[in-house]
């Protein structure tokens, strides 16, 4: 479905048409994903579907068409399939393509599903079918779909997320009304379809390889654990630039490792106690080992730093002791389950240009950021403010090439934007359809140069409609997050820049709550405000003045180096900036020309034994 940022624009209507019947056994094998037709298009990726391994999914981008070419492998191919996009992975309001056989004949139609899941065929046909082959592999089936339609039923393809969804017919339909969603195989994958076209760096001939990785360690039999182990590199180890890394996940605990960090000692201590246990009960020391070196979290792959610039670890002043972190999810409560895992850094000796940093941006872990029960759409902000940045920052600036965003479970939306002189002037990064399970370290399409002055606004939308009482911020699973952990060069000493309401402006509120409310908000010294907002009468009056107060109170920021020790200053009761927007219409993408619609058919072998795909 369109999304509510898109722009409707004038487009021509098109008649439905029924595609013309092609035969599954008389299919020519399939050696290149459009040689000819995708001119100005690059291999985007390739991604199994299911679990098992049986329907595969590549796909290429052409830019200069605004459009998207998929192939779909099927090993094993009975009565068709769908395959389809929908906002969070739903088989109700979802925009389908559609290959389906009534026994006798087979059809290929662009189609969508309503609020009850029931398919209709879609009076304009943006799926359009280009091929289809079978070889001893299986069969493939290519077609397209431009970014943008322009149909009400379709969905615009974003660089953010996608909901991939697919079903396999395992039984002769006669129709495609008469598909029974809810009866079929299916599922759903995510991936980021609009990569940006960015060259891998050709890795150095001195390049060495370090893994950092819990030993053997067994994943406590409850919902959240965040594990700490210390590693000590060599004694007179020398500066290094980390140019690569990459998730090291014990084979049958992909599903537990959550996100994972290794983070870099303050050198002003000689030595570190040597930990390996649960993070809440780690030595007190250890909470200077805040120099992130890698983050990585489910469902991100392998990251490269640009050529010019690596990240440093080793060498003079840089502290030998690193602290691996990792966060297990374990809803089942699993018993005994071991781990090994953990990240694997590659590094050289042959420095580049730059050192590399990362940086946290958004909100600090707290619990005065809290969403209420039963929001569909609730938003809090973080602020990387100009206050900070003048002081922090070089004259030059850095510049910003990747960005990794990350919220818990009832996570929807992150956007993080470039605000200078009280103007909003460029998106950093965004997704419209963030997911908490696909959180990839995405490399930008252009590189954002910030400068001292510049502010850095994280905002986050969460849904809460599953759950009946208070979300506050913190580190458990069931608590929430809203950061973007940007990777940027030249290094600079600032590592986090966030913000949350000014606590004495929440105890306004409270007070606020008592004031209008029967029922009694305890504000004793003895009550956490987590129990504080578990006991508020979540009314209508109360959700509008929380919307309210985080829309206007005073912030108190967070300026830190990594020693984890703020930036000298007054940071408390800081007012909000005041950024007016840029126009909307330069976050997308002009709209393309409607796609052209094409019929084809099969004709019979030729001498080759190859059947001929036909235009009509």
């Amino acid at each position: 479905m369109q999304t509510s940022g898109s722009k409707p624009c004038p487009c021509p209507s098109f008649k439905l048409r029924e595609v013309a019947s092609m035969y599954f056994t008389m299919i020519a094998v399939f050696l290149v994903i459009l040689v000819v037709a995708l001119q100005g298009s690059v291999p985007r990726g390739r991604k199994p579907l299911d679990p098992e391994g049986l329907l595969e999914l590549s796909w290429n981008v052409s830019y200069p068409k605004q459009a998207v070419h998929f192939q779909l492998l099927t090993r094993d191919l009975q009565f068709g399939l769908l395959f389809g996009m929908s906002d969070r992975g739903e088989f109700e309001n979802a925009d389908l393509a559609v290959l389906w056989s009534d026994g006798h004949n087979s059809y290929f139609g662009d189609a969508w599903s309503d609020a009850k899941g029931q398919l209709h065929m879609d009076s304009q046909q943006d799926y359009q079918l280009l091929g289809a082959w079978r070889t001893p592999e299986g069969f493939y089936l290519l077609f397209r779909r431009a970014f943008s339609t322009c149909d009400p039923k379709d969905y615009l393809i974003e660089d953010g997320t996608v909901h991939l969804i697919y079903g396999i017919l395992e039984k002769p339909v006669r129709s495609l009304q008469a598909i029974n969603i809810s009866a079929i195989h299916r599922g759903l994958q995510r991936v980021q379809l609009l990569k940006p076209n960015i060259t891998i760096p050709e890795l150095p001939s001195d390049m060495k390889t370090r893994e950092i990785t819990v030993p053997d360690i067994v994943i406590p039999s409850q919902v959240t654990t965040y594990w700490c182990y210390m590693v000590e590199l060599p004694d007179g180890f020398p500066k290094h630039h980390i140019i690569m890394y990459e998730p090291v996940i014990t084979a049958g605990n992909e599903a537990l490792v959550h996100h994972m960090e290794v983070f870099q000692c303050a050198a002003k201590f000689d030595s570190f106690p040597h930990y390996n246990g649960p993070c809440d009960s780690k030595p007190e020391e250890l909470n200077y080992c805040r120099h992130v070196l890698a983050a990585w979290a489910m469902g991100a792959q392998a990251f490269y730093y640009p050529e010019e610039a690596g990240l440093a670890f080793g060498g003079p002043g840089s502290s030998r002791y690193l602290r691996l972190e990792i966060h297990y999810h374990n809803p089942l409560v699993f018993k005994g389950r071991h781990d090994s895992s953990g990240i694997r850094l590659y590094y050289t000796a042959t420095l580049r240009r730059f050192d590399a940093g990362i940086m946290e941006l958004g909100l600090v872990y707290t619990p005065v950021m809290a969403i209420p029960p039963g929001e569909e759409a609730f938003i809090l902000t973080g602020y990387c403010t100009d206050k900070c940045t003048q002081l922090a920052l070089p004259a030059a600036g850095i510049r910003i090439f990747a960005s990794q965003l990350h919220t818990h479970l009832a996570g929807r939306k992150v956007v993080t934007v470039l605000s200078r002189d009280g103007r909003e002037r460029q998106v950093v990064n965004a997704d419209s359809h963030y997911s908490p399970h696909f959180q990839e370290i995405r490399m930008l399409k252009e590189v954002v140069a910030v400068f001292p002055g510049d502010e850095l606004i994280t905002t986050c939308t969460y849904n809460t409609e599953d759950r009946n009482q208070t979300t506050v911020g913190g580190f458990s699973i069931l608590e929430e997050m809203c950061v973007n952990y940007v990777h940027y060069y030249p290094l600079t000493q600032l590592e986090l820049c966030k913000s949350a309401v000014d606590p004495g402006y929440l105890h306004r509120y409270f007070n606020l709550v008592n004031r209008f409310n029967d029922e009694e908000v305890c504000m004793c010294p003895q009550v956490s405000v987590p129990q504080q907002f578990l006991s508020v009468p979540w009314n209508k009056f109360n959700r509008d003045v929380l919307k309210s107060l985080y829309g206007f109170a005073p912030i108190s920021m967070h300026c830190n180096k990594s020693s984890a020790v703020r930036f000298p200053g007054n940071w408390e009761k800081q007012l909000l900036p005041t950024i007016t927007e840029q126009d909307c219409g330069s976050r997308h993408a002009s709209p393309p020309t409607p796609p052209r619609w094409g019929l084809f058919v099969l004709t019979p072998a030729d001498a080759n034994g190859q059947e001929q795909m036909t235009p009509l």
